[in-house]
């Protein structure tokens, strides 16, 4: 009988079971669901209350389904205007963009539209059989009140609510995924093992109680971490940018050895060309802070109003150092070094190679027949040592590139008798290309694994880095047999940046005060190392008493007196961190402990490494929101970069590759169109091949090596 007779009675379709008629059993799939009202979405196939029967006849499930939609949406329509006076925040998603907040209002709508109008409870069958059930958003209680209630029904299911709401802070996902299908598949799956479904946070939920729970969580986090920098002392990072419509935003990052927690983000536009205003917000960040918790500013950049601003922020402010992040500076030297036109030549030169590779199916098939299934590009995270990790990588893989175009699967191709295929196999079997690209290596690979050791690093560098960068110079060096021809360029470019950016008096007192650098026997105290530390007396000790202190103890500490002269302060100077040294062995002499902790428990590099997805300041930094969502929005912005800080130490490190690469990359796509010249200008790398050992004018200085 069809749905649309007049003569439709719900009654020929299902049976009661009770004698109540709140149970009743399809004729067609024998499921039993709880009222025939159930039994009609059972049978009309809507989604949601109750699971479709997959038995019944079309000329039954359409009409009716069809009748459902209709009298669904009316009722929808004239609840509207009741629901949205319950519940204003359900407007707008305040993660999405315009467009998916209309989307997610809707199915707001929907779910307040059912709690209205009453749900119905599964019955034990429902449950059994894997029907999800609603999770009805509260009216006239309070998100505590319902979070209590949660608890006391299922303190586990709660939780795991809990793990899937961080999850979404954390990688900044719309809310609205909440309702996807594949979503509650994939949970059912995980959690379940795909047996029965799992109830998961509804939008609702993630916005309510699951946020204002990890708020609460986050906030004793960050106290805690604050509490150390009493005792270690902290530096204050920036990440600044501009975004799409032209902003100048910063967020502020505090970094100590407990860990980094994100502090605020403002916008800087009106105030871009008055250092005076910046200067003032930077000192309000410092005193939020604790001005004798503060040790230095990082900028993130050498540009724009950080570089203004780091001009004078030392005569202002006088016990706060400003120093420029590591990896900022190793990129500017890497890019410098890559603007040589002998050395932008071989990049170009590689890059054909690469992009004839891998834009070519058959060529990249063919190519990974001999490779074993590896790609010649090697993406990074840092995008000026990408083409020097890439050139490393086709340098590594020159006996495969020559098998592959040596091959009888190569020469019978179509591609070998074209005119770019020829030039490529030319160039694969240049000798002088393979001796220029190990050239530029030899200059720039010891800057790449800088920025690796940097980006893996789990301990503080400010005690590190100066001997680090010093023993990039010396790699260089070496790698070129000494010959100043050859190292002095490119010490050159090093020394114009660590001068003029890089080098901060924390890196060279940081560098004294390390045992396991200052006790070893190539250790070499210059004039610049013995200023660094003097600098930092002077600034980060205001007490005339205290310094006079510091300075005798110093005198220990350099002959390796009293404390410094047990043999268990001996044996651990390589084994525990300095600052953890100087914990356990620096007791006796208080004043020069507490000043070596809080040089030693500094970080050297910015917030670039955290890989922030910047989109939610920016949407916290817009205007046009009513306090109540944007009060909503700072507790989420703060959950989601804390969240990331936080989990950060958990993250595999020490390698800056990237997962992918953009499809539309110039090592992959040619943009410009441009053919490679074949002769390479008679700059740094000819005068190396064709001339040999030459005398090079100017000095470029080392601590091991003076010129």
């Amino acid at each position: 009988m069809a749905a649309d007779d007049d003569s439709f009675d719900i009654n020929d379709h299902g049976t009661s079971v009770d004698r109540k008629r709140n149970r009743v059993q399809c004729n067609y799939c024998g499921k039993i669901v709880s009222g025939f009202s159930r039994l009609k979405c059972h049978l009309g196939g809507i989604r949601g209350d109750v699971t479709p029967c997959e038995k019944v006849p079309e000329n039954v499930k359409e009409p009716l389904r069809n009748k459902l939609l209709e009298t669904k949406g009316g009722s929808l329509s004239k609840k509207v205007g009741e629901v949205y006076h319950l519940d204003p925040t359900c407007k707008r998603n305040w993660w999405s963009d315009s467009n998916g907040s209309v989307k997610h209002f809707k199915a707001e709508v929907a779910q307040n539209v059912s709690c209205k109008s009453g749900s119905h409870t599964e019955t034990e069958s429902e449950q059994e059989e894997g029907v999800t059930q609603h999770i009805s958003i509260p009216n006239s209680r309070t998100d505590s009140q319902t979070s209590i209630d949660a608890e006391k029904k299922d303190p586990l299911a709660r939780q795991a609510q809990k793990c899937i709401g961080r999850f979404f802070y954390e990688m900044g996902i719309d809310f609205s995924v909440a309702y996807s299908p594949t979503f509650q598949d994939m949970i059912n799956a995980s959690f379940c093992h795909g047996q029965a479904k799992y109830k998961i946070p509804s939008c609702q939920d993630l916005k309510g109680w699951i946020l204002h729970e990890e708020l609460k969580e986050m906030q004793k986090y960050v106290k805690r971490i604050r509490n150390s920098w009493g005792s270690t002392g902290c530096s204050i990072l920036l990440d600044g940018w501009i975004d799409g419509n032209g902003r100048n935003l910063v967020s502020f990052v505090v970094d100590c050895p407990q860990g980094p927690i994100y502090l605020r983000s403002s916008d800087v536009s009106a105030t871009i060309s008055d250092v005076d205003a910046l200067q003032s917000l930077l000192d309000g960040i410092i005193e939020e802070v604790g001005v004798d918790n503060v040790v230095q500013i990082v900028a993130c950049s050498t540009a724009g109003w950080m570089g203004d601003v780091g001009k004078q922020f030392m005569e202002r402010r006088r016990t706060v150092f400003w120093t420029v992040s590591v990896s900022n500076c190793i990129e500017l030297m890497l890019e410098k070094i890559g603007t040589m036109d002998s050395v932008r030549g071989i990049i170009d030169k590689a890059k054909t190679v690469t992009r004839f590779i891998h834009g070519r199916a058959t060529v990249l098939k063919l190519w990974r027949d001999f490779s074993g299934e590896c790609n010649l590009i090697k993406p990074s995270k840092v995008r000026s040592a990408m083409p020097f990790m890439t050139l490393e990588n086709i340098v590594s893989e020159k006996k495969n590139l020559k098998a592959m175009f040596a091959s009888s699967a190569w020469s019978t191709s179509k591609l070998a008798s074209g005119t770019e295929g020829m030039r490529i196999l030319n160039l694969v079997q240049d000798h002088s290309f393979w001796t220029r690209a190990r050239m530029v290596l030899k200059a720039t690979i010891p800057l790449v694994r800088v920025l690796c050791l940097i980006y893996g690093a789990d301990k503080p560098q400010a005690g590190y880095i100066y001997e680090t960068m010093d023993q990039a110079k010396e790699t260089i060096k070496e790698e070129f047999k000494n010959n100043k021809t050859q190292y002095l360029p490119i010490w050159k470019i090093i020394d114009e940046i660590w001068d003029n950016h890089l080098h901060s008096p924390l890196h060279a007192a940081g560098y004294y005060l390390n045992p396991s650098l200052f006790y070893s026997s190539d250790f070499y105290s210059d004039p610049e190392v013995s200023f660094g530390l003097l600098c930092c007396i002077v600034r980060m000790v205001q007490d005339q008493r205290t310094q006079d202190l510091i300075s005798i103890q110093l005198d220990e500490y350099r002959h390796a007196k009293g404390a410094f002269s047990r043999g268990s302060a001996v044996d651990q100077r390589n084994i525990y961190s300095p600052a953890d040294w100087w914990s356990h062995y620096g007791e006796q002499y208080p004043e020069l402990q507490r000043f070596a902790i809080r040089i030693l428990s500094q970080t050297c590099d910015g917030a670039s490494k955290y890989g922030f997805k910047r989109s939610l300041s920016e949407k916290l930094l817009a205007n046009g929101r009513n306090p109540i969502e944007q009060q909503r929005l700072g507790d989420l912005t703060f959950v989601h970069y804390n969240l990331q800080l936080q989990n950060s130490r958990r993250v595999i490190k020490g390698d800056i590759v990237a997962d992918e690469i953009d499809p539309m990359d110039e090592w992959i796509v040619d943009k410009a169109s441009e053919i490679v010249p074949e002769n390479v200008d008679s700059t740094w790398i000819d005068l190396i091949y064709t001339r040999g050992v030459t005398n090079v004018e100017g000095q470029c200085h080392s601590k091991k090596s003076p010129v």
